[in-house]
């Protein structure tokens, strides 16, 4: 939407999804990429056929822990990612049969196991880990959901308040999908220099543990998840 053909067709900004629900939700903006739990709390039309979705491992999201996990009785969050918060309680409840306390916390590995069990690390933090070479026990929550439901995991959608959503909005979304994926390795350059990753990292990262075009089985693997969200919340 910067580079390809639907440049200047939209007045953008940059936010983590959070940061975009929280813009649909006051009316600041019209469309944005949100979690997928977010579905559970607005109204939104989802813009079919682009979003963050794994089929396996995410790499990207990870729950280390001191414990094996039906032990663990404590977790320190990092809250920068509501739908990865809601799959670890899901995850925790529904394969390992627990329901741990938890606690908010910067996304520091060696302090959040200084005051819980367990930590959950996503994004950028996560990926600076070499899960390896830790001496605890690593659960990979995109391969934990996908090992558990055998369906694949949806992250975040693109979506838009009620009647915003119109099929010449979908094919822009579609096409400038497709636009930045024929354009991996300049994307793959970029990022890597601009975030400290080597390259190789980045680009096994957006090609074998994250999808970003999604498709019927995407969809019901979101609709098995928004299901399970629904049913409970944690205890802090």
């Amino acid at each position: 939407m910067l580079h390809g053909p639907q440049r200047d067709r939209f007045d953008l900004e940059f936010r983590l999804p959070a940061g975009c629900a929280d813009q649909l939700a006051s009316g600041a903006a019209e469309i944005g990429i949100v979690p997928t739990f977010e579905l559970t709390r607005q109204d939104l039309e989802i813009i079919p056929g682009a979003g963050i979705a794994c089929h396996g491992a995410v790499r990207s999201i990870l729950l280390i822990s001191r414990c094996p996990a039906a032990r663990i009785r404590s977790l320190a969050l990092d809250s920068s990612s509501r739908t990865s918060v809601e799959l670890v309680r899901v995850i925790l409840e529904r394969r390992y049969g627990v329901a741990p306390h938890s606690v908010s916390h910067a996304p520091d590995l060696d302090a959040m196991l200084r005051i819980a069990d367990a930590a959950l690390i996503i994004g950028d933090p996560a990926l600076r880990i070499d899960p390896a070479s830790l001496p605890w026990h690593v659960y990979d929550l995109g391969a934990e959901w996908v090992e558990m439901t055998g369906l694949p995991m949806v992250f975040a959608v693109w979506a838009g308040r009620r009647g915003t959503v119109t099929p010449e909005l979908v094919a822009a979304f579609r096409e400038s999908c497709r636009y930045g994926l024929a354009r991996l390795e300049e994307i793959v350059a970029a990022e890597s220099a601009a975030r400290g990753f080597a390259p190789d990292l980045v680009r096994e990262y957006l090609t074998r543990h994250v999808v970003h075009e999604l498709g019927p089985r995407d969809y019901q693997g979101m609709e098995l998840f928004l299901e399970y969200a629904s049913r409970g919340q944690w205890r802090k």
